[in-house]
């Protein structure tokens, strides 16, 4: 039945390889649970800045912000906190602000990037509410290569990615390092805050800051046998935020800088036998440690939270130019243990055990300084692959069992089916979602002064946030035309939220400390719910040459949110929702060939869109239209043997468009307007790596050369 079931759904072109909607390997277009993937033709056709510029170019489904504190990602409606992040199928570990970092990722060491939209804790855990993006990395084989690109664009916008890739006989290494840098820009020197009676006009307060990051990190593998393979990871990571001090106290009077420093250390094994679609036995072993820490680098003479030399907490601290003062470290701990099995009766069963252990230490924020929880799960999921004449259906369904060292244990379903029929594809998933509280949320005492004193109180009592999430999907392919439409509701409940509870209710310590001019005391509660609902639409259409596209995203949000300004449950849109987002590109990319030489070039237009972004308060984000040119060349004569030369170069919003509003109220983009770039990129190569001479070599050269 295999045979048969497997003949119906490749009779369309092969496509590209997907893992992340299940776990296990499937062609795009037979994918059980909807897939988008942003392929490696179309990333260097447009030679993204930044993975926020890539997903926000090329997907109609995100929205971003970018700013000191994080992205301000969304994806259909819900933010950064509810959207998983992997990097080759593991987690991204960060949390600035409750936003990861995507500076952490280097655009050019990405071959291609999946996105599954709607609740997958049943198989990733917690935080994958809103949906999960996975970044694949790219592979290399080679014996030797070595790659150089620099791009460089306006505003000093400077990327740099280094490359070194050896082989010697069963053992590869790849080392990575990147560097980013721009010097920031200002959009308008008005400020604006509700406590103000008139805007300044002189602010220098920038849209976006100066930073500056670099990253380096290595790669380890170890090919035991032809089955097995060992690897080992490891980086090491900086970035630093440089804020203007201005004259205003009010307004924009900086005092310090932000600074990051992460690290993580990584090691594991796979064995895996055969490398069909439906007949891949696994068994993968990852042992992870990851570290994000975050500090403040004091430039002036600044009165913030510190100790005094008995160990007291002291609100008005001294610290003076130089001085540095850590805000947070969290780290974090992974085990886990999958194996995907081919079973009798067309199934395909995958299962796992994982083991996390997380540890945050906030001195200032704290009262014990430190803490740390556990959190165990065990999963299993069940493919079934089945052929009714000549319509293929593929059935599954997994549960997750979580236990939490604070919440305690939960059970979390998911079920999806496709059929297949020719060139249609029809899929229906339900899934729920959770998200654990984090060790902030519940462990968090620390106050703040702003107009007055207020004091944050963690809650150890909090439940997990949860989900369930619907959705249909429709996909249709005839030749180079691709059409999906996909609908879709997510309902969350039991969210975080801050609630101001009576003043009595503040630690003995604290009240005798501040006595009456501690103003308001709030804690994290589980107070709010949120449903979001919305059709996307996609169409592509691809020849050797050709490809255009459009996207289009239809987004309905309602929530209850607590009014912290009024003590209240209100009714209102979610924050930053845009009822209508859109992409659409149009590219060509030719390659001549003659002897012993092949030249490449093509050139891009992509269009990215917006209507308003809603806000409960300062105001709603404008809508937007922004437009992009890309081209590249790469040159047929080689210099030097396997050298192969890249120019990139284009125009950042064409038309130049900026959002002007003042400092204070929300903008709808942060683009500084019209910008152009220029990219350098030698590749020297030396050697093509075999690995074992293989069926599992020449399966993996089938699918590379699909994917290019």
């Amino acid at each position: 039945m295999i045979a048969a079931a497997q003949e119906s759904l490749r009779e369309d072109s092969l496509g590209e390889v997907v893992v992340t909607g299940t776990g296990t390997q499937h062609l795009l277009r037979n994918a059980p649970v909807q897939t988008e993937v942003i392929s490696g033709r179309q990333l260097r056709q447009y030679g993204g800045r930044s993975l926020e510029d890539i997903l926000g170019g090329l997907s109609a489904s995100f929205a971003f912000n970018e700013g000191d504190m994080g992205s301000q990602m969304q994806l259909n409606g819900l933010g950064n906190n509810y959207i998983l992040i992997l990097v080759d199928g593991k987690r991204l570990h960060g949390d600035v602000g409750g936003e990861n970092d995507l500076q952490l990722i280097d655009p050019h060491n990405i071959d291609r990037i999946e996105i599954v939209k709607g609740a997958s804790s049943a198989l990733y855990g917690s935080d994958a509410i809103a949906g999960v993006v996975n970044i694949i990395t790219k592979k290399h084989n080679d014996a030797f290569m070595l790659e150089n690109a620099t791009r460089y664009g306006s505003y000093n916008d400077l990327r740099q990615h280094n490359g070194l890739g050896l082989a010697f006989g069963d053992v590869k290494s790849y080392t990575n390092f990147q560097l980013q840098h721009s010097d920031g820009w200002q959009n308008t020197a008005t400020e604006w805050t509700p406590s103000s009676a008139t805007p300044v006009t002189d602010s220098r307060s920038k849209t976006v800051n100066e930073h500056t990051n670099w990253q380096i990190s290595e790669q380890l593998s170890w090919s035991v046998m032809p089955e097995l393979e060992l690897y080992a990871s490891g980086t090491y990571y900086r970035k630093g935020i440089y804020r203007p001090q201005g004259k205003y106290a009010k307004y924009d009077v900086k005092t310090f800088d932000l600074k990051y420093r992460n690290a993580s250390a990584s090691l594991g094994g796979k064995w895996q036998h055969g490398l069909t679609e439906t007949k891949t036995d696994a068994v993968t072993l990852d042992i992870d440690w990851n570290r994000h820490a975050y500090y403040h680098a004091f430039t002036s003479t600044t009165l913030a939270e510190g100790f005094d030399e008995q160990g007291r907490l002291i609100l008005d601290f001294p610290y003076f130019a130089g001085q540095e003062n850590l805000q947070s470290n969290q780290e974090r701990t992974m085990a886990h243990l999958k194996g995907i099995f081919s079973l009798p009766g067309d199934h395909r069963l995958s299962a796992g055990v994982e083991a996390r252990y997380d540890y945050l230490k906030a001195p200032t924020s704290i009262a014990d300084k430190t803490a740390r929880d556990n959190t165990e799960a065990l999963y299993v999921q069940d493919e079934w692959l089945g052929q009714y004449g000549k319509i293929a259906t593929h059935l599954t369904g997994g549960l997750r069992l979580n236990r939490h060292e604070s919440f305690g244990f939960r059970l979390t379903p998911k079920l999806s089916a496709m059929l297949a029929a020719g060139s249609l594809r029809l899929r229906a998933s339900w899934s729920q979602g959770f998200k654990t509280p984090t060790l902030k949320e519940m462990n968090y005492r620390y106050v703040r002064e702003m107009t007055s004193i207020i004091m944050y109180l963690g809650n150890p009592d909090l439940d997990a946030q949860t989900s369930n999430y619907y959705s249909l999907n429709a996909e249709y392919t005839w030749g180079g035309l691709n059409l999906t439409v996909t609908g879709y509701y997510n309902q969350v409940d039991n969210m975080i939220a801050l609630v101001t509870i009576p003043r009595t209710e503040a630690p003995a310590e604290y009240r005798q400390q501040y006595g009456e001019l501690l103003n308001k005391v709030r804690r994290y509660m589980n107070m709010e719910d949120a449903r979001t609902c919305g059709v996307d639409v996609s169409l592509r259409y691809s020849n050797r040459e050709f490809t255009a596209g459009l996207g289009y995203s239809y987004l309905d949000t309602d929530a209850h949110v607590y009014d912290t300004n009024h003590d209240r449950l209100v009714n209102v849109t979610i924050d930053g929702m845009a009822h209508h987002k859109g992409n659409v590109f149009v590219t060509w990319q030719h390659a001549s060939r003659s002897e012993q030489r092949e030249s490449s070039y093509g050139i891009g237009i992509y269009g990215r869109m917006s209507s308003k972004r809603h806000y409960q308060i300062d105001g709603d984000g404008k809508g937007y239209q922004l437009w992009r040119l890309s081209c590249n060349y790469t040159f047929g004569r080689q210099l030097v043997k396997g050298l192969q030369t890249t120019i990139e170069a284009g125009i950042d919003n064409i038309f130049n468009y900026c959002d002007r509003t003042p400092h204070g109220l929300h903008l709808g983009t942060t683009t500084p307007g019209r910008t152009i770039y220029a990219t350098l990129t030698l590749q020297l190569k030396k050697g093509k790596q075999v690995k074992f001479n293989n069926k599992s070599n020449s399966k993996n050269k089938q699918q590379d050369d699909e994917q290019d």
